[in-house]
């Protein structure tokens, strides 16, 4: 400001009459709206859709996103299937990170999203969880307790880890004698809230909403065996509309980076490998 301050009092005065200096301000003049440009060029935004149980990894690798690159990601969470009608309805999203592969694999072959962009950014883990210490025991048997009147469970036909609980369930042999006990969130944001404010005493959740610094950090938990359920392979995508943003395409690349992966790590998330 004080440069252009400057140069706005500069031209009264008579050094700057001349055509030689008329050039000189001009040539100014235009250097400092070419650093605007460029300005206003490098900082971007994108916009994600973002699977509801990665809501807070996400939240911190997009801030750190924004202080490395100057580059803003506007986040939307929720269930996946409910992004993927979206999407197919011409939702303006760039870039999708899913709770499972197999629908930005959809996505992907419906034409809605760049070929070969597509890749495992984390593998998620299921977990039985109460907020009240000792309710929930280290082998998962309160599932056969008959005392519980209530276990929370995300939408099995939109959350990927809804189908997961209802998996272990059925392998546990414990799902027939639940299942009227179900209370079903729209997505895992919505059933880990029926848990953590006591509307059910316990429910199937992502390990990521319950663990922070090597542990889980209240109540108690069972961490879900994975040979109990399908792996939750998590795919991101750059969709169509995101082809030619420069923003969503860094941001693509930002997630494979070791400080990303150190962030997806620290909520108790594996690392996935490129899908193709």
């Amino acid at each position: 400001m004080g440069l252009i301050r400057s140069m706005s009092n500069a031209v009264n005065t008579p050094w700057l009459r001349s055509p030689r200096r008329g050039l000189v301000q001009v040539l100014l003049a235009t250097v400092i709206a070419a650093a605007g440009s460029a300005s206003q060029a490098q900082a971007g935004e994108v916009n994600v859709a973002v699977a509801a149980n990665f809501t807070a990894p996400m939240k911190q690798i997009a801030a750190e996103f924004e202080r490395d690159t100057g580059h803003k990601a506007s986040l939307s969470f929720g269930s996946t299937g409910k992004f993927y009608a979206q999407i197919r309805e011409g939702a303006p999203f760039e870039v999708f990170l899913a709770a499972d592969d197999t629908t930005p694999a959809r996505i992907e072959k419906e034409g809605a999203a760049v070929v070969d962009s597509r890749f495992t950014y984390a593998i998620g883990k299921l977990v039985l969880w109460s907020k009240q210490s000792g309710l929930v025991d280290s082998e998962g048997a309160v599932l056969k307790s008959a005392h519980i009147e209530r276990i929370a469970v995300a939408d099995p036909k939109l959350a990927p880890y809804g189908a997961a609980a209802v998996q272990a369930m059925q392998k546990l042999g414990v799902y027939a004698g639940l299942q009227t006990r179900v209370v079903q969130g729209e997505n895992i944001g919505q059933t880990y809230q029926f848990v953590a404010t006591g509307n059910a005493p316990l429910g199937f959740v992502a390990l990521s909403q319950v663990f922070a610094d090597g542990k889980i950090k209240e109540g108690s938990a069972w961490v879900v065996p994975a040979d109990l359920y399908s792996a939750i392979r998590q795919d991101a995508v750059l969709l169509a509309k995101g082809k030619d943003n420069t923003t969503a395409q860094a941001l693509i690349a930002y997630l494979k980076s070791p400080k990303a992966q150190a962030v997806i790590r620290s909520f108790g998330y594996e690392l996935g490998t490129t899908a193709q």
